[in-house]
Protein backbone atom coordinates (compact mmCIF):
# COMPACT_ATOMS: atom_id res chain seq x y z
CA UNK A 1 0.00 0.00 0.00
CA UNK A 2 1.33 3.29 -0.83
CA UNK A 3 2.23 5.44 2.08
CA UNK A 4 1.77 9.41 2.19
CA UNK A 5 4.73 11.23 2.56
CA UNK A 6 4.93 13.59 5.85
CA UNK A 7 5.44 17.17 5.88
CA UNK A 8 8.84 17.85 6.42
CA UNK A 9 9.71 19.94 9.78
CA UNK A 10 10.40 23.49 8.99
CA UNK A 11 14.28 24.42 9.16
CA UNK A 12 13.70 28.09 9.72
CA UNK A 13 13.57 29.86 13.30
CA UNK A 14 11.00 29.57 15.73
CA UNK A 15 8.57 32.02 16.12
CA UNK A 16 10.29 34.36 19.79
CA UNK A 17 13.78 33.23 19.22
CA UNK A 18 16.61 35.50 18.17
CA UNK A 19 18.52 34.47 15.37
CA UNK A 20 21.98 33.16 16.13
CA UNK A 21 24.26 35.66 14.36
CA UNK A 22 22.79 38.83 16.67
CA UNK A 23 23.32 36.86 20.13
CA UNK A 24 26.94 36.62 18.92
CA UNK A 25 27.81 40.29 17.36
CA UNK A 26 26.09 41.69 21.16
CA UNK A 27 29.17 39.29 23.16
CA UNK A 28 31.80 40.89 21.34
CA UNK A 29 29.79 44.34 21.63
CA UNK A 30 30.16 43.77 25.34
CA UNK A 31 33.79 42.76 25.29
CA UNK A 32 35.22 45.50 23.30
CA UNK A 33 33.40 47.94 25.50
CA UNK A 34 35.15 45.92 28.74
CA UNK A 35 38.47 46.28 26.85
CA UNK A 36 38.40 50.17 26.58
CA UNK A 37 37.57 50.35 29.95
CA UNK A 38 40.33 48.39 31.38
CA UNK A 39 42.45 49.64 28.74
CA UNK A 40 41.47 53.73 30.39
CA UNK A 41 41.77 52.08 34.04
CA UNK A 42 45.05 50.89 33.47
CA UNK A 43 46.32 54.04 31.46
CA UNK A 44 45.05 56.29 34.26
CA UNK A 45 46.67 53.94 36.94
CA UNK A 46 50.01 54.38 34.77
CA UNK A 47 49.64 58.12 34.06
CA UNK A 48 49.42 58.17 38.12
CA UNK A 49 52.57 56.04 38.69
CA UNK A 50 54.63 58.09 36.17
CA UNK A 51 53.77 61.30 38.12
CA UNK A 52 54.35 59.63 41.74
CA UNK A 53 57.62 58.51 39.97
CA UNK A 54 58.33 61.71 38.69
CA UNK A 55 57.83 63.55 41.68
CA UNK A 56 59.74 60.84 43.97
CA UNK A 57 62.41 61.27 41.42
CA UNK A 58 62.14 65.32 41.77
CA UNK A 59 62.34 64.57 45.82
CA UNK A 60 64.90 62.30 45.19
CA UNK A 61 66.84 64.98 43.43
CA UNK A 62 66.61 67.95 46.05
CA UNK A 63 67.30 65.47 48.52
CA UNK A 64 70.38 64.44 47.05
CA UNK A 65 71.07 68.06 46.12
CA UNK A 66 70.46 69.00 49.58
CA UNK A 67 72.46 66.31 51.17
CA UNK A 68 75.08 67.21 48.78
CA UNK A 69 75.16 70.51 49.87
CA UNK A 70 75.44 69.75 53.53
CA UNK A 71 78.03 67.50 53.26
CA UNK A 72 79.81 70.30 50.98
CA UNK A 73 79.06 73.02 53.90
CA UNK A 74 79.99 70.64 56.85
CA UNK A 75 83.47 70.39 54.59
CA UNK A 76 84.01 73.90 54.42
CA UNK A 77 83.44 74.09 58.13
CA UNK A 78 85.80 71.47 58.94
CA UNK A 79 88.18 73.41 57.04
CA UNK A 80 87.88 76.53 58.40
CA UNK A 81 87.71 75.54 61.88
CA UNK A 82 90.77 73.60 61.99
CA UNK A 83 93.18 76.13 59.78
CA UNK A 84 91.58 78.35 63.00
CA UNK A 85 93.25 76.59 65.26
CA UNK A 86 96.44 76.07 63.14
CA UNK A 87 96.31 79.99 62.94
CA UNK A 88 95.67 80.23 66.69
CA UNK A 89 98.28 78.06 67.84
CA UNK A 90 101.03 79.68 65.71
CA UNK A 91 100.30 83.09 67.65
CA UNK A 92 100.83 80.98 71.05
CA UNK A 93 103.89 82.57 72.94
CA UNK A 94 105.43 83.18 76.27
CA UNK A 95 102.82 85.72 77.25
CA UNK A 96 99.88 84.29 79.65
CA UNK A 97 97.28 86.61 78.63
CA UNK A 98 97.91 86.28 75.40
CA UNK A 99 97.62 82.49 75.45
CA UNK A 100 94.52 82.26 78.22
CA UNK A 101 92.73 84.79 75.24
CA UNK A 102 93.97 82.07 72.37
CA UNK A 103 92.43 79.12 74.48
CA UNK A 104 89.02 81.32 75.20
CA UNK A 105 88.67 81.80 71.47
CA UNK A 106 89.42 78.14 70.71
CA UNK A 107 86.38 77.43 72.88
CA UNK A 108 84.28 79.96 71.41
CA UNK A 109 85.21 78.30 67.72
CA UNK A 110 84.39 75.21 69.35
CA UNK A 111 81.11 76.12 70.46
CA UNK A 112 80.39 77.87 67.35
CA UNK A 113 81.52 74.55 65.01
CA UNK A 114 78.87 72.47 66.95
CA UNK A 115 75.78 74.70 66.74
CA UNK A 116 76.63 75.03 63.15
CA UNK A 117 76.99 71.08 63.02
CA UNK A 118 73.61 70.78 64.71
CA UNK A 119 72.10 73.13 61.84
CA UNK A 120 73.25 70.36 59.16
CA UNK A 121 71.79 67.72 60.38
CA UNK A 122 68.41 68.35 59.13
CA UNK A 123 68.44 70.52 55.46
CA UNK A 124 65.38 72.66 56.35
CA UNK A 125 68.22 74.48 58.80
CA UNK A 126 70.87 74.82 55.51
CA UNK A 127 70.01 78.64 55.18
CA UNK A 128 70.82 79.11 59.25
CA UNK A 129 73.56 76.86 58.65
CA UNK A 130 75.15 79.23 55.76
CA UNK A 131 74.48 82.19 58.12
CA UNK A 132 76.78 80.58 61.20
CA UNK A 133 79.42 79.69 58.73
CA UNK A 134 79.48 83.17 57.17
CA UNK A 135 79.58 84.09 60.99
CA UNK A 136 82.28 81.92 61.93
CA UNK A 137 84.25 82.91 59.44
CA UNK A 138 84.56 86.97 60.78
CA UNK A 139 84.38 85.54 63.96
CA UNK A 140 87.60 83.87 63.01
CA UNK A 141 88.73 87.10 61.15
CA UNK A 142 88.29 89.07 64.61
CA UNK A 143 90.56 87.27 66.62
CA UNK A 144 93.38 86.89 64.38
CA UNK A 145 92.92 90.69 64.30
CA UNK A 146 92.66 91.04 67.99
CA UNK A 147 95.75 88.98 69.17
CA UNK A 148 97.90 90.97 66.30
CA UNK A 149 96.92 93.77 67.95
CA UNK A 150 97.70 92.32 71.26
CA UNK A 151 101.12 90.77 70.24
CA UNK A 152 102.13 94.24 68.29
CA UNK A 153 101.17 96.03 71.56
CA UNK A 154 102.79 93.88 73.61
CA UNK A 155 105.86 93.96 71.59
CA UNK A 156 105.79 97.98 71.74
CA UNK A 157 105.65 97.60 75.47
CA UNK A 158 108.20 95.20 75.79
CA UNK A 159 110.42 97.92 74.46
CA UNK A 160 109.48 100.29 76.30
CA UNK A 161 109.84 98.71 79.14
CA UNK A 162 113.38 97.56 78.34
CA UNK A 163 113.67 101.67 77.89
CA UNK A 164 112.10 102.49 81.41
CA UNK A 165 114.39 99.67 83.27
CA UNK A 166 117.69 101.22 81.64
CA UNK A 167 115.82 104.83 82.81
CA UNK A 168 115.75 103.13 86.06
CA UNK A 169 119.00 101.67 86.13
CA UNK A 170 120.13 105.09 85.43
CA UNK A 171 118.43 107.07 88.43
CA UNK A 172 119.48 103.56 90.69
CA UNK A 173 122.57 104.95 90.27
CA UNK A 174 121.92 108.68 90.88
CA UNK A 175 120.04 107.48 94.07
CA UNK A 176 123.30 106.75 96.30
CA UNK A 177 124.20 109.95 96.16
CA UNK A 178 121.11 111.40 96.42
CA UNK A 179 120.09 109.28 99.37
CA UNK A 180 123.38 110.15 101.05
CA UNK A 181 122.17 113.94 100.83
CA UNK A 182 118.57 113.05 102.11
CA UNK A 183 120.52 111.18 105.05
CA UNK A 184 121.92 114.43 105.90
CA UNK A 185 119.22 116.69 105.23
CA UNK A 186 116.93 114.07 107.66
CA UNK A 187 118.87 114.30 110.59
CA UNK A 188 119.01 118.50 110.40
CA UNK A 189 114.84 117.82 109.49
CA UNK A 190 114.57 115.85 112.62
CA UNK A 191 116.73 117.94 114.76
CA UNK A 192 114.53 120.66 113.38
CA UNK A 193 111.41 118.99 113.98
CA UNK A 194 112.00 118.16 117.30
CA UNK A 195 112.97 121.82 118.16
CA UNK A 196 109.59 122.41 116.85
CA UNK A 197 107.77 119.75 119.05
CA UNK A 198 109.36 121.42 122.17
CA UNK A 199 108.11 125.36 120.74
CA UNK A 200 104.54 124.06 120.23
CA UNK A 201 104.68 121.77 122.84
CA UNK A 202 105.63 124.88 125.09
CA UNK A 203 103.38 127.12 123.66
CA UNK A 204 100.48 125.16 124.00
CA UNK A 205 101.26 124.75 127.61
CA UNK A 206 101.66 128.82 127.60
CA UNK A 207 98.22 129.17 125.42
CA UNK A 208 96.53 127.15 128.20
CA UNK A 209 98.17 128.78 131.01
CA UNK A 210 96.77 132.08 129.34
CA UNK A 211 93.54 130.28 128.65
CA UNK A 212 92.99 129.18 132.09
CA UNK A 213 93.96 132.61 133.69
CA UNK A 214 91.74 134.68 131.34
CA UNK A 215 89.05 132.46 132.56
CA UNK A 216 86.41 135.51 134.08
CA UNK A 217 85.26 133.81 137.11
CA UNK A 218 82.05 134.33 138.83
CA UNK A 219 81.20 134.64 142.55
CA UNK A 220 77.81 135.06 144.40
CA UNK A 221 76.08 132.03 141.93
CA UNK A 222 72.47 131.54 142.84
CA UNK A 223 69.81 130.04 141.63
CA UNK A 224 65.78 130.36 142.74
CA UNK A 225 62.47 128.78 141.40
CA UNK A 226 59.82 131.60 140.16
CA UNK A 227 56.34 130.99 139.68
CA UNK A 228 54.64 132.94 137.09
CA UNK A 229 51.37 134.92 138.50
CA UNK A 230 48.33 135.06 136.07
CA UNK A 231 49.26 138.73 135.81
CA UNK A 232 52.98 138.19 134.23
CA UNK A 233 55.22 138.55 137.02
CA UNK A 234 57.03 136.35 139.45
CA UNK A 235 57.34 135.11 142.64
CA UNK A 236 60.18 132.96 144.31
CA UNK A 237 59.20 129.02 144.97
CA UNK A 238 60.68 125.94 146.33
CA UNK A 239 58.10 123.09 145.37
CA UNK A 240 59.23 121.23 142.67
CA UNK A 241 55.15 121.59 141.41
CA UNK A 242 55.09 124.85 141.77
CA UNK A 243 58.14 126.14 139.90
CA UNK A 244 57.93 127.02 136.25
CA UNK A 245 61.18 128.42 135.53
CA UNK A 246 65.12 128.55 137.32
CA UNK A 247 66.37 131.58 137.40
CA UNK A 248 70.10 131.27 137.90
CA UNK A 249 72.40 135.05 138.85
CA UNK A 250 76.25 135.01 139.53
CA UNK A 251 78.76 138.37 139.54
CA UNK A 252 81.15 138.09 136.98
CA UNK A 253 84.86 139.00 138.68
CA UNK A 254 87.33 141.29 137.92
CA UNK A 255 90.46 139.61 135.32
CA UNK A 256 92.95 142.22 134.15
CA UNK A 257 94.35 139.41 131.77
CA UNK A 258 90.81 138.76 130.23
CA UNK A 259 90.83 141.09 127.47
CA UNK A 260 87.88 143.63 126.77
CA UNK A 261 84.58 142.24 124.48
CA UNK A 262 82.29 139.90 124.45
CA UNK A 263 82.21 136.98 126.58
CA UNK A 264 80.22 134.01 126.48
CA UNK A 265 78.97 132.49 129.69
CA UNK A 266 77.51 128.89 129.91
CA UNK A 267 75.36 127.48 132.09
CA UNK A 268 74.85 123.92 132.71
CA UNK A 269 71.66 122.52 135.03
CA UNK A 270 71.65 119.08 136.15
CA UNK A 271 68.52 117.22 137.57
CA UNK A 272 68.27 115.32 140.42
CA UNK A 273 69.39 112.00 138.20
CA UNK A 274 72.75 113.87 137.36
CA UNK A 275 71.62 114.71 133.61
CA UNK A 276 71.65 117.88 131.76
CA UNK A 277 68.70 119.84 131.59
CA UNK A 278 68.92 121.12 127.73
CA UNK A 279 66.37 122.04 124.54
CA UNK A 280 68.06 122.44 121.06
CA UNK A 281 65.31 125.04 120.46
CA UNK A 282 65.61 127.05 123.52
CA UNK A 283 69.48 127.35 122.44
CA UNK A 284 71.19 124.26 124.28
CA UNK A 285 74.05 122.69 122.77
CA UNK A 286 78.05 120.63 123.35
CA UNK A 287 81.32 122.15 124.34
CA UNK A 288 84.04 120.94 124.91
CA UNK A 289 85.68 121.02 128.80
CA UNK A 290 89.11 121.96 128.40
CA UNK A 291 90.13 120.74 131.79
CA UNK A 292 89.22 116.66 130.63
CA UNK A 293 89.02 117.09 126.83
CA UNK A 294 85.48 115.85 126.94
CA UNK A 295 82.51 116.78 125.08
CA UNK A 296 79.55 118.13 127.65
CA UNK A 297 76.22 119.65 126.84
CA UNK A 298 74.92 122.82 128.61
CA UNK A 299 71.73 123.97 129.11
CA UNK A 300 71.98 127.58 127.71
CA UNK A 301 74.47 130.21 127.09
CA UNK A 302 74.75 134.40 127.48
CA UNK A 303 77.07 136.85 125.85
CA UNK A 304 77.90 139.68 128.07
CA UNK A 305 79.88 142.59 127.37
CA UNK A 306 82.59 142.55 129.32
CA UNK A 307 84.76 145.38 131.01
CA UNK A 308 87.04 143.19 132.75
CA UNK A 309 84.78 144.57 136.12
CA UNK A 310 82.01 143.28 138.17
CA UNK A 311 78.93 142.67 136.39
CA UNK A 312 75.80 141.20 137.82
CA UNK A 313 74.02 138.87 135.25
CA UNK A 314 70.89 136.49 135.07
CA UNK A 315 69.74 134.21 133.28
CA UNK A 316 66.14 132.26 133.04
CA UNK A 317 65.32 128.28 132.17
CA UNK A 318 62.17 128.22 131.61
CA UNK A 319 61.08 124.57 130.25
CA UNK A 320 57.49 123.28 129.27
CA UNK A 321 57.59 120.67 131.31
CA UNK A 322 57.45 120.28 135.21
CA UNK A 323 60.66 120.26 137.32
CA UNK A 324 61.49 117.32 139.51
CA UNK A 325 61.63 116.77 143.41
CA UNK A 326 65.61 116.92 143.94
CA UNK A 327 68.56 118.43 143.97
CA UNK A 328 69.27 120.52 141.08
CA UNK A 329 73.52 121.02 140.27
CA UNK A 330 74.63 124.26 138.13
CA UNK A 331 77.69 124.55 136.93
CA UNK A 332 78.70 127.86 135.33
CA UNK A 333 81.71 127.57 132.42
CA UNK A 334 83.70 130.00 130.61
CA UNK A 335 86.18 129.13 127.97
CA UNK A 336 85.40 125.95 128.38
CA UNK A 337 86.16 126.36 132.04
CA UNK A 338 84.17 125.73 135.61
CA UNK A 339 84.03 129.63 136.46
CA UNK A 340 81.44 129.34 139.27
CA UNK A 341 79.00 126.66 140.59
CA UNK A 342 75.94 126.34 143.01
CA UNK A 343 72.51 124.07 143.61
CA UNK A 344 69.09 124.37 144.32
CA UNK A 345 66.61 121.62 146.34
CA UNK A 346 63.25 121.73 145.12
CA UNK A 347 60.94 119.62 147.55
Amino acid sequence: MATTPSNPTPSGPTPGQNPGPAKKDDGQQKLKIAAIATIAILSIVCIVLVINLVNKNKTNDSLTYQLDESEQLKAEVEKQYYEALSELEELRGSNEELNALIDAQKNELKESKDRIDVLLRDSRNLGKARKEIKGLTAQVEQYLAEINQLRQENEELTVRTTQLSEENNQLYNNLDSARSRNMELSSARAALVSEKEALEADRARLARKVNIASVVKVANVEAEGLKIRNNGKTTSRKSAKSVDQLQVCFTTTANQVAEPGTEEFLIRILNPLGETLAVESMGSGVFVNNASGDQIRFTMAKDVDYDQDEQRICMVWAPSQAFQEGNYEIEVYNKGHLAGATSIQLK
